[in-house]
């Protein structure tokens, strides 16, 4: 198949975000005629046609969508490769793209990456958070270096990446200092009936929670499911129930969610892993954070 003309395919991604073959013209500077020439290429080459007529406009055919999705990865990465090659030898900072899953405590992720930041190399930490699966799709193209979470990567046979256990961070309960107060006697039966705030099911640790609930006969009031844990934690802060968060963190829980501890849920713990593209890392700061890993890489094995 001959491959595909990368100027052909940019013309058309422009069409796609603009809707209209005359907009994009005016954006990218060239002539109607051109736009719609290479567009004609394109869709010969494919052998689909990529737009439906709209009223005055363009939509996106079902064969467009497909192609879209593919071109907003191909320019994002090329824009990502221009800004790490123009950053090259300009000065000696250290970047490292850090996926956060959204169920992971923050207050952890920071106690983690602190690794990373109190480096003797200037480091500059870029952050992004997000699901599970959308975190591990930009780490398998190469928009992240790690990803931290929390469960190991499935194995799968597109998907090389590794994964190396950073921790287990045994978990309690927190809540404001009045409703610590009132349901912290007679702990944890005393959580019969009471508020509380989960994670949701799609978050490892609710399962682990839910088996110590069922395991103790204790049956809260759930009055709130959060997919990101800093949300969480917030409605936490404002009062609204009792909420899970890890005991080592209990000072900087105190700090900045003004909730102190009512007990450990014994056996519940948050497990904690970095996942990157290689086995045997070579950047530096996630070679780094990985470095008190107890065990070493996790390798799919099909």
């Amino acid at each position: 198949m001959t491959p595909i003309n990368y100027k052909h395919l940019h013309y058309f991604w422009v069409v796609a975000q603009e809707g209209s073959i005359t907009r994009a013209a005016e954006r990218l500077g060239v002539a109607v005629q051109t736009i719609s020439g290479q567009l004609s290429l394109l869709e010969r080459q494919l052998g689909k046609a990529l737009f439906n007529s709209q009223g005055r406009g363009l939509v996106l055919s079902e064969a467009g969508r497909v192609a879209q999705g593919y071109a907003d990865q191909i320019f994002q990465l090329g824009e990502a490769l221009t800004e790490a090659v123009e950053g090259v030898g300009s000065d000696s900072t250290l970047r490292l793209r850090a996926g956060i899953s959204d169920g992971i405590p923050k207050l952890l992720a920071y106690r983690l990456l602190s690794t990373v930041t109190s480096m003797p190399a200037d480091v500059r930490l870029i952050c992004d958070e997000g699901e599970f699966e959308t975190l591990l799709a930009d780490l398998a193209l190469h928009r992240l270096d790690v990803v931290l979470t929390d469960r190991a990567a499935p194995v799968s046979a597109n998907l090389k990446v590794f994964s190396t256990p950073l921790g287990e961070f045994a978990t309690g309960l927190f809540a404001q200092p009045a409703m610590a107060e009132r349901y912290r006697p007679g702990f944890p039966k005393s959580l019969d009936g009471a508020p509380l705030l989960l994670p949701t099911r799609h978050n490892a640790l609710r399962g682990r929670i839910d088996r110590w609930l069922e395991n103790t006969n204790i049956h809260p009031k759930v009055v709130g499911e959060f997919e990101d844990s800093a949300l969480m934690t917030t409605f936490g802060r404002g009062g609204l129930g009792i909420f899970p968060a890890p005991l080592a963190l209990a000072e900087q829980v105190a700090n900045q969610l003004e909730a102190v501890p009512l007990g450990a849920m014994i056996g519940v713990s948050e497990h904690i892993f970095a996942i990157s593209n290689e086995r045997r890392i070579h950047h530096p700061a996630v070679e780094a954070l990985c470095a008190a890993a107890p065990q070493g890489a996790i390798e799919p094995r099909l």
